[in-house]
């Protein structure tokens, strides 16, 4: 189970599959498939992770079970200026 995540400027935080939850929802996903992810990316072995690994992984995720709130996450990003992976 992740411990810390390393975000883009570098700093280091505990990690908080609230966060990930939270983010699922907003983006348009059920609370089911939020607590569902959060859970495969809490299940990863490491125990540091990086904010894009976190990202993509869910993306992925919200992808196969709801293409809307992965497209609703990615049009937040675009407002954002962020990077997008191809997906």
């Amino acid at each position: 189970m992740p411990q810390t995540v390393e975000k883009r400027s570098g700093k280091t935080e505990p990690f908080s599959r609230e966060k990930i939850e939270a983010a699922c929802h907003k983006a348009g996903a059920t609370r089911e498939d939020a607590r569902q992810i959060a859970d495969i990316i809490e299940s990863s072995p490491e125990r540091h992770v990086r904010t894009e690994a976190i990202r993509s992984r869910v993306l992925e995720e919200l992808g196969r079970r709801s293409p809307k709130a992965r497209d609703g996450w990615l049009a937040y990003d675009r407002s954002r200026g962020r990077a997008l992976p191809q997906f």
